[in-house]
């Protein structure tokens, strides 16, 4: 697979600098990098973004996490491998990447059980994260950026 053009942060290179000052002020309240990686996969796997699932999968490796859990990110609901306050960012995350899927995109339960498990900070955190990690599929799948294009 080939993109279908340059990246646009190569031809905005300020368009970079804002989506990465907004995902580092977004890691300060206390919200678990791996918890974060597993939402950037989750939301990535929705929506088709190759790249994403690629560069995430790969910082979550590397980050210790095992290979079942990584694999099995798509169905965290049926495996036992991860805890409440995972489950409850994961259920967050499908609800907030697929907003049109249901009259109340993020119903109370769905909301209640993240705020069980997160300080307000944290999921303010967790929400720009989500909201982060779809910019960047929209634009990777726009452009058809191929996966394993990223290496870090």
């Amino acid at each position: 697979m080939q993109a279908r053009m340059n990246h646009p942060i190569r031809l905005v290179p300020d368009s970079l600098k804002a989506l990465l000052a907004l995902s580092e002020t977004a890691r300060k309240g206390g919200l678990p990098p791996k918890t974060i990686l597993l939402a950037h996969v989750r939301a990535s796997q929705i929506n088709g973004c190759s790249f994403c699932v690629d560069m995430h999968s790969r910082e979550l490796k590397e980050a210790g996490e095992s290979d079942k859990r990584i694999w099995s990110i798509a169905a965290w609901r049926e495996t036992p491998w991860y805890d409440d306050a995972e489950r409850a960012a994961l259920a967050l995350t499908e609800a907030l990447t697929r907003t049109a899927d249901r009259a109340d995109p993020v119903p109370d339960d769905i909301w209640n059980e993240a705020r069980k498990h997160y300080s307000e900070r944290a999921l303010a955190d967790l929400i720009l994260q989500i909201a982060i990690i779809n910019s960047w599929n929209r634009i990777n799948i726009a452009v058809r950026e191929p996966a394993g294009s990223w290496t870090g």
